[in-house]
């Protein structure tokens, strides 16, 4: 009866973040122990960038995913600290990468510190956070941990080798976003069905979910760049278009676009120069060729696709939570 009622009582996202809410607090104070450095600095930024916002998708999936299985020791608390350390370094990383002054709608961490300071302290997370998933002394743990982080870095390598690239196809496009965003919410989810105990094909099912999921996520997100308000976003519209990325939305206009439009974009990319009034053309384009709209279906079908990897779960509160933040990532902030 009481897990009907607990069903029952989770609607909505918000009801999810307060479902899980004590072990994501853990998760806080877990982060800010494992910032143990004697280097002022280090610990300085990477409070800085913990602080300035986030959803904490990844360790919350870590969570309920080992829920799933009944299983809720503090070393999912320590492996989500862990995740959360790993995608942590990644944002420094990117905002170097990528040029950008803001992170959440805040200074980044280059802007404030230099490049130099930025690269090093997302190391130092990466480091951080491999010492202490070896210290679990759980080998499949290891592996897991360690192949996303592989796959996250090949990502940013293909993401970096086709910027600019208006030839980019749509494959080409999802193999990036399935290395380098996909593959840590897949492995977040796995790892919280490793110490759950789960069987081999429960694990199979919900790391599929989290590659699903994690496509999804980035495809919305890619979308938002060119609709969402500024603030909710908390970064300038058309951001990634700035900085060369080739996006869906884009990638669609492109191909359906006629041929003097399609020349006035390829000059504007190339030559990597965008006014104002060159927003606002592009996503009137978009809209007219209906690429917002295709980018925004995608999404929901990776969502639909991740949904079907979870009827292999017995339902619980822990299944519907699953089933719910799937929906939230598709639809956020639109």
């Amino acid at each position: 009866m009481q897990k009907k009622e607990e069903m029952a009582s989770l609607t909505e996202i918000n009801d999810v973040w307060d479902y899980y809410k004590k072990d994501l607090v853990e998760v806080e104070d877990q982060l800010r122990k494992n910032l143990d450095s004697k280097v002022l600095l280090i610990n300085k930024a990477s409070n800085y960038i913990l602080d300035s916002g986030g959803k904490r998708i990844r360790p919350l999936l870590m969570i309920i995913s080992s829920s799933l299985f009944g299983y809720t020791s503090k070393e999912v608390i320590i492996l989500a600290g862990i995740i959360e350390f790993i995608h942590t370094a990644t944002l420094l990383h990117d905002d170097v990468i990528d040029n950008s002054d803001l992170r959440r709608g805040k200074k980044a961490v280059r802007a404030i510190w230099g490049n130099q300071s930025s690269i090093l302290i997302g190391d130092y997370l990466y480091t951080r956070a491999l010492s202490k998933t070896i210290s679990l002394e759980v080998h499949e743990i290891n592996y897991s941990v360690s192949q996303a982080c592989t796959s996250m870095l090949e990502g940013e390598v293909l993401q970096f080798y086709h910027n600019g690239n208006i030839n980019i196809t749509e494959e080409e496009y999802l193999n990036i976003i399935e290395h380098k965003t996909a593959a840590l919410l897949s492995a977040a989810c796995r790892l919280g069905a490793i110490v759950g105990g789960a069987k081999e094909e429960e694990k199979d099912a919900i790391s599929r979910f989290g590659l699903k999921l994690g496509t999804a996520f980035q495809v919305a997100d890619d979308t938002l760049d060119y609709i969402a308000d500024k603030e909710k976003l908390g970064k300038s519209m058309g951001k990634d278009l700035n900085e060369g990325k080739i996006t869906l939305p884009l990638l669609h206009l492109l191909r359906h676009c006629d041929s003097s439009d399609k020349k006035k974009l390829m000059v504007m990319i190339e030559t990597n120069s965008f006014e104002e009034k060159d927003l606002h053309y592009i996503l009137t384009l978009m809209r007219e060729h209906g690429s917002i709209d295709y980018s925004l279906g995608k999404a929901k079908y990776y969502i639909e696709e991740a949904k079907k990897e979870l009827p292999i779960f017995e339902d619980s509160p822990h299944k519907k939570s699953l089933s719910i933040l799937a929906d939230y990532v598709a639809t956020r902030d639109y």
